[in-house]
């Protein structure tokens, strides 16, 4: 191996263009380490904010966005036993993931299913470990309920449909254009709403025929915010996963009370470390709705290393529809 690896480097906060590429000395794992040569690497809206110093972690510069990867272990730490040189990994590293190899904690490594493509491997851990432990684990979303994804065509909104579908409930899947909710029908979405050129509680009212969404899915919030939890059903749980939008939507007190409805935290990462059987045991059901065909990672494009950048910006536009992956 080379003594140097190619890495995306953030120096100062600020916009994905003033990342670069750079060259990195490698370095052996410390005990309880692994080091991964990364095949692909997810691209998330927290790796967008990171660089911005939008987002709860904030580490020192220079550092390499990019939380999770899928590769092949080139070397382990003493201690680690679980793993070995040559094995094929996912690793939900935090940052470090924008390059050719990364350092990772063999505490946040987990092996890649057999016959797994390591790009969509490399999509799965975030994207549908949040909406899983959202829908399945907080929400308890049942079959035969409602629920509406706000952002549905987004790669946590997409993995929220699928993992809705595969559960039994009515999804109601929103976006910003009818090509996006196009491709949420193919992923299985019963009803559709487009919230730029409808009136979002006109087109619930009308879908539920007035009862509202038992399970509301937002990882936007923003303006829809409001307008969509005066629309939730009696003893509703709303889904708090992220605020794409921009915004911090500010709800009134008064509406929670008037339903009997529940606003729920959703922190995948949070989850993750503190309850690892149950995390593990949600990757372990989805492998197997990926197995019967329930779930299907959308990968819509790949970037090298060099587009990083152009990566993240379409993210933050909301250019992308299902994932975007980095190819080092």
């Amino acid at each position: 191996m080379s003594a140097f690896f190619r890495a995306v480097s953030c120096a100062q906060w600020g916009t994905p263009d003033q990342l670069s590429v750079v060259n990195i000395a490698v370095r052996e794992p410390k005990p309880d380490e692994v080091r991964i040569q990364v095949l692909a690497a997810g691209v998330n809206f927290p790796d967008a904010l990171i660089v911005q110093g939008k987002y709860q972690l904030q580490p020192p510069f220079p550092f390499t966005p990019g939380a999770e990867v899928a590769g092949e272990i080139i070397s382990v730490g003493d201690g680690v036993k679980h793993f070995k040189a040559g094995d094929r990994v996912v690793a939900f590293c935090g940052i470090g993931g924008f390059a050719e190899e990364v350092i990772a904690p063999a505490a946040v490594i987990m092996p890649m299913p057999p016959n797994l493509d390591a790009q969509v491997a490399a999509v799965f851990t975030l994207a549908y470990g949040t909406s899983w432990h959202a829908v399945r684990d907080r929400a308890a979303l049942k079959a035969g309920e409602t629920m509406l994804v706000l952002g549905a065509a987004g790669g946590v909104g997409l993995a929220a449909v699928e993992i809705g579908k595969a559960l039994g409930a009515r999804v109601i899947a929103a976006a910003s254009s009818d090509a996006k909710l196009n491709i949420c029908k193919q992923h299985g979405a019963d009803a559709l709403i487009n919230y730029e050129t409808e009136d979002l509680r006109e087109a619930l009212k009308r879908i539920t025929e007035g009862r509202g969404p038992d399970v509301i899915f937002d990882p936007v919030g923003g303006p829809f915010a409001e307008p969509a939890f005066r629309s939730i059903a009696w003893r509703g749980r709303y889904l708090v996963i992220g605020f794409a939008a921009g915004p911090i939507p500010a709800l009134p007190w008064n509406l929670p009370l008037l339903k009997g409805a529940s606003i729920m935290g959703v922190f995948w990462g949070e989850f993750a470390k503190r309850e690892p059987k149950a995390n593990m045991g949600g990757i372990i059901e989805m492998m197997g709705w990926m197995a019967e065909g329930k779930i299907r990672p959308l990968i819509s494009r790949t970037y090298s290393l060099d587009e990083a950048p152009q990566a993240l910006n379409d993210l933050l536009a909301r250019r992308a529809t299902g994932k975007l992956v980095i190819i080092p």
